[in-house]
């Protein structure tokens, strides 16, 4: 008997370092979303094929995050509005510059650009995800490569599941530089472990001792510790100064919509617009929300217009 109880002892451990092993894998190394992966889905790849094609040019950015140096993946993309701020897209896990292109034709009446970026380890840019730790160092980064002209036009930061938690943080890091005009936040979370769980379990996968024992392994490699000190995405709201608009799917199943309205009402300038029926990946696909999407983001896009006219002297 004793034997036996050692041996499903030894199992039960490779199990479960096998899936605590599987889970900072998979997090670190999300599915690449690449033109060819565009391709296969039968959807526009680049923003010249779109239905209302949009001119582009491709660039890269050389971006300090942390101890490392990466070589981003950026679309700069022709707007209508010469005088509008640049919109500065940051894609969510698993996802990449691509998802912008979803939003272009709400996006591109109301900008003079925009820029769509793919964060190490999404799309075509090279290493590891971050997990929503540096992307706000990129960001940053990218502002500070626009033209001066462009810089002076303003920029808005939008942001999609990870990638609207890590404008939050650019933004609150930002909060006196006049250039960041505002955020649009797109279906925030508050907690690093929140998506992951959701995401793994909605995929029938095993998460309750290797997905908080890999989260703490990984908080020790990335250097938040095991808690992931400073991470709540609220706290960041809070250091903002600029408006911020968190558009979120009420029926949303990886980042809850609580979350994001707590992000809302943290920022001293928030709003929040439920997005009623909507899940996590629908709102720009399904017709049934894509309007009220449009019609909110155009909105805020245009209030943020309005205010720097107010605010800037007359000559």
């Amino acid at each position: 008997m004793i034997g036996l109880l050692t041996i499903l002892a030894y199992g039960l451990a490779v199990t479960i370092v096998a899936a605590t092993w599987w889970t900072m894998h998979r997090l670190r190394r999300p599915p690449r979303r690449t033109y060819a992966s565009a391709v296969a889905r039968g959807i526009p790849g680049d923003p010249s094929e779109l239905a209302s094609p949009r001119a582009f040019e491709t660039w890269t950015a050389h971006c300090e995050m942390g101890a490392q140096t990466y070589d981003l993946a950026v679309w700069d993309i022709e707007g209508d509005d010469g005088e509008a701020p640049v919109v500065l897209c940051t894609p969510g896990w698993g996802d990449s510059r691509i998802g912008a292109l979803a939003r272009v034709r709400a996006l591109a009446p109301v900008a003079s650009r925009i820029i769509a970026w793919d964060p190490p380890g999404l799309g075509e840019s090279p290493g590891l995800c971050d997990l929503g730790l540096r992307e706000h160092k990129a960001i940053a980064c990218i502002v500070d490569q626009l033209s001066d002209e462009a810089q002076q036009r303003g920029v808005v930061l939008y942001g999609w599941s990870l990638g609207a938690g890590a404008s939050v943080v650019a933004a609150g890091a930002m909060a006196n530089d006049p250039r960041v005009r505002g955020v649009v936040a797109e279906a925030p979370y508050r907690l690093a472990t929140t998506p992951a769980r959701n995401v793994i379990r909605n995929a029938a996968m095993p998460w309750a001792i290797n997905g908080p024992l890999a989260f703490w392994l990984l908080g020790l490699r990335l250097g938040v510790g095991p808690f992931w000190r400073g991470f709540d995405r609220a706290s960041h709201a809070r250091l903002m100064s600029q408006p911020i608009l968190v558009l979120h799917g009420t029926h949303d199943d990886v980042c809850p919509v609580d979350d994001g309205r707590s992000v809302a009402q943290a920022a001293s300038r928030g709003l929040f617009v439920g997005i009623e029926g909507g899940g996590h990946n629908d709102l720009w696909v399904d017709e049934t929300f894509t309007p009220q999407c449009e019609r909110t983001v155009r909105d805020f896009m245009t209030s943020l217009r309005l205010q720097t006219r107010e605010t800037t002297p007359s000559a």
